[in-house]
Protein backbone atom coordinates (compact mmCIF):
# COMPACT_ATOMS: atom_id res chain seq x y z
CA UNK A 1 0.00 0.00 0.00
CA UNK A 2 1.38 3.34 -0.64
CA UNK A 3 2.52 5.90 2.09
CA UNK A 4 0.12 8.69 0.21
CA UNK A 5 -3.83 6.39 2.23
CA UNK A 6 -1.59 6.21 5.35
CA UNK A 7 -3.08 9.43 7.90
CA UNK A 8 -1.48 10.31 11.50
CA UNK A 9 -3.03 10.92 14.45
CA UNK A 10 -1.12 12.29 17.53
CA UNK A 11 -1.85 11.55 21.41
CA UNK A 12 0.18 12.18 24.77
CA UNK A 13 -0.93 10.31 27.78
CA UNK A 14 2.25 10.72 30.00
CA UNK A 15 5.32 8.78 29.77
CA UNK A 16 5.58 7.78 25.68
CA UNK A 17 7.22 4.64 26.32
CA UNK A 18 3.72 3.63 28.03
CA UNK A 19 2.37 5.03 24.49
CA UNK A 20 3.22 3.04 21.88
CA UNK A 21 2.41 -0.83 23.00
CA UNK A 22 -1.00 -0.33 23.09
CA UNK A 23 -1.30 0.96 18.70
CA UNK A 24 2.25 -0.54 17.96
CA UNK A 25 0.49 -4.23 17.29
CA UNK A 26 -2.74 -3.48 15.86
CA UNK A 27 -4.13 -4.27 12.29
CA UNK A 28 -3.38 -0.95 10.29
CA UNK A 29 -1.07 0.66 11.85
CA UNK A 30 1.80 1.40 10.16
CA UNK A 31 4.27 2.40 13.01
CA UNK A 32 3.86 4.54 16.39
CA UNK A 33 6.73 6.83 17.03
CA UNK A 34 7.61 8.45 20.32
CA UNK A 35 8.35 12.45 20.51
CA UNK A 36 7.60 15.55 21.43
CA UNK A 37 5.30 18.35 20.26
CA UNK A 38 3.76 20.83 21.48
CA UNK A 39 6.31 23.52 22.30
CA UNK A 40 8.76 26.32 21.25
CA UNK A 41 11.78 24.87 20.45
CA UNK A 42 12.89 23.08 17.52
CA UNK A 43 14.21 19.54 18.01
CA UNK A 44 14.27 19.39 21.08
CA UNK A 45 16.00 16.60 23.13
CA UNK A 46 13.96 14.77 26.29
CA UNK A 47 16.49 16.54 28.93
CA UNK A 48 15.06 20.20 27.33
CA UNK A 49 11.69 18.65 27.31
CA UNK A 50 11.58 17.43 31.17
CA UNK A 51 13.08 20.45 32.16
CA UNK A 52 9.72 21.90 31.37
CA UNK A 53 11.04 24.41 30.01
CA UNK A 54 10.38 24.21 26.11
CA UNK A 55 6.36 23.62 26.98
CA UNK A 56 6.39 20.55 25.05
CA UNK A 57 4.50 17.45 25.60
CA UNK A 58 5.73 13.66 25.36
CA UNK A 59 3.60 12.19 22.86
CA UNK A 60 3.71 9.15 20.10
CA UNK A 61 2.60 10.27 16.30
CA UNK A 62 0.35 6.95 15.15
CA UNK A 63 1.06 6.15 11.01
CA UNK A 64 -2.28 3.86 10.13
CA UNK A 65 -4.51 2.70 7.63
CA UNK A 66 -7.85 4.09 7.83
CA UNK A 67 -9.52 1.40 5.86
CA UNK A 68 -8.33 -0.83 8.44
CA UNK A 69 -8.36 0.90 11.76
CA UNK A 70 -10.86 4.20 11.88
CA UNK A 71 -9.57 7.52 14.04
CA UNK A 72 -12.70 7.14 16.03
CA UNK A 73 -11.22 3.46 17.36
CA UNK A 74 -7.97 4.94 17.88
CA UNK A 75 -9.20 7.59 20.25
CA UNK A 76 -11.28 5.27 22.08
CA UNK A 77 -8.17 2.82 22.70
CA UNK A 78 -6.70 6.34 23.49
CA UNK A 79 -8.62 6.88 26.88
CA UNK A 80 -8.03 3.47 27.46
CA UNK A 81 -4.48 3.82 28.60
CA UNK A 82 -4.65 7.30 30.39
CA UNK A 83 -6.43 8.78 33.36
CA UNK A 84 -8.35 11.48 31.57
CA UNK A 85 -9.15 13.22 34.97
CA UNK A 86 -5.39 14.04 35.38
CA UNK A 87 -4.57 17.47 33.72
CA UNK A 88 -1.28 17.70 36.03
CA UNK A 89 0.34 14.68 34.76
CA UNK A 90 -0.09 10.88 33.96
CA UNK A 91 0.39 8.29 36.85
CA UNK A 92 3.92 8.89 38.69
CA UNK A 93 5.18 11.47 35.34
CA UNK A 94 4.05 14.89 36.64
CA UNK A 95 4.09 18.41 34.95
CA UNK A 96 2.89 19.87 31.58
CA UNK A 97 5.49 17.19 29.14
CA UNK A 98 3.04 14.43 30.53
CA UNK A 99 -0.20 16.08 30.47
CA UNK A 100 -2.70 14.07 28.23
CA UNK A 101 -3.68 15.88 24.99
CA UNK A 102 -5.56 14.66 21.71
CA UNK A 103 -3.79 16.73 18.90
CA UNK A 104 -6.01 16.54 16.20
CA UNK A 105 -4.53 17.37 12.12
CA UNK A 106 -7.95 18.41 10.62
CA UNK A 107 -11.13 19.61 12.07
CA UNK A 108 -12.94 16.22 11.33
CA UNK A 109 -10.27 14.90 13.90
CA UNK A 110 -11.37 17.27 16.21
CA UNK A 111 -14.80 16.84 15.72
CA UNK A 112 -14.21 12.60 16.42
CA UNK A 113 -12.16 13.84 19.37
CA UNK A 114 -14.73 16.06 21.10
CA UNK A 115 -18.00 13.79 20.47
CA UNK A 116 -15.73 10.51 22.02
CA UNK A 117 -14.75 13.07 24.93
CA UNK A 118 -18.28 14.04 25.65
CA UNK A 119 -19.43 10.66 25.69
CA UNK A 120 -17.01 9.72 28.16
CA UNK A 121 -17.92 12.78 30.11
CA UNK A 122 -21.62 11.90 29.79
CA UNK A 123 -20.90 7.58 30.16
CA UNK A 124 -20.60 8.36 33.97
CA UNK A 125 -17.66 6.47 34.26
CA UNK A 126 -15.13 8.90 36.21
CA UNK A 127 -16.77 10.87 38.80
CA UNK A 128 -14.32 13.88 37.92
CA UNK A 129 -14.28 15.87 35.14
CA UNK A 130 -13.07 14.51 31.66
CA UNK A 131 -10.05 17.50 31.63
CA UNK A 132 -7.85 15.54 28.40
CA UNK A 133 -6.95 18.48 26.70
CA UNK A 134 -7.84 19.05 22.32
CA UNK A 135 -5.63 21.21 21.03
CA UNK A 136 -4.29 21.57 17.29
CA UNK A 137 -1.29 19.70 16.26
CA UNK A 138 2.22 21.32 16.32
CA UNK A 139 5.38 20.04 14.52
CA UNK A 140 5.95 16.66 15.86
CA UNK A 141 9.78 15.94 16.59
CA UNK A 142 11.42 12.36 17.16
CA UNK A 143 12.73 11.44 20.21
CA UNK A 144 15.99 10.03 20.35
CA UNK A 145 16.60 6.66 19.16
CA UNK A 146 16.52 4.40 22.85
CA UNK A 147 12.97 6.07 23.24
CA UNK A 148 11.69 4.24 19.99
CA UNK A 149 9.82 0.85 20.94
CA UNK A 150 10.90 0.74 24.39
CA UNK A 151 8.92 -1.67 25.47
CA UNK A 152 10.75 -3.80 23.08
CA UNK A 153 13.94 -2.72 23.94
CA UNK A 154 14.12 -2.91 27.66
CA UNK A 155 11.11 -4.98 28.23
CA UNK A 156 12.00 -6.12 32.00
CA UNK A 157 12.67 -2.19 32.74
CA UNK A 158 9.22 -1.35 30.73
CA UNK A 159 7.07 -3.52 32.64
CA UNK A 160 8.41 -2.71 36.28
CA UNK A 161 7.76 1.03 34.94
CA UNK A 162 4.44 0.71 33.30
CA UNK A 163 3.32 -1.32 36.80
CA UNK A 164 5.57 0.88 39.72
CA UNK A 165 4.09 3.79 38.01
CA UNK A 166 0.61 3.10 38.87
CA UNK A 167 -0.63 2.92 34.49
CA UNK A 168 -1.29 -0.77 34.44
CA UNK A 169 -3.33 -0.30 37.90
CA UNK A 170 -5.27 2.15 37.23
CA UNK A 171 -6.03 0.87 33.40
CA UNK A 172 -7.17 -2.88 35.21
CA UNK A 173 -9.68 -0.86 38.21
CA UNK A 174 -11.17 0.91 35.09
CA UNK A 175 -11.21 -0.33 32.20
CA UNK A 176 -11.01 -4.05 32.78
CA UNK A 177 -9.63 -6.27 29.53
CA UNK A 178 -12.01 -3.56 27.31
Amino acid sequence: MSNENFETAIFAGGCFWCMVKPFDSLPGIEKVVSGYTGGTVENPTYRQVTSGKTGHTEAVEITYDPSKISYDELVEIYWHQTDPADAGGQFADRGDSYRPVIFYKSEEQKEKAEKSKKALEQSGKFSEPIVTSIEPAHPFYKAEEYHQNFYKKESAHYNRYSRGSGRVGFIEQNWGNQ
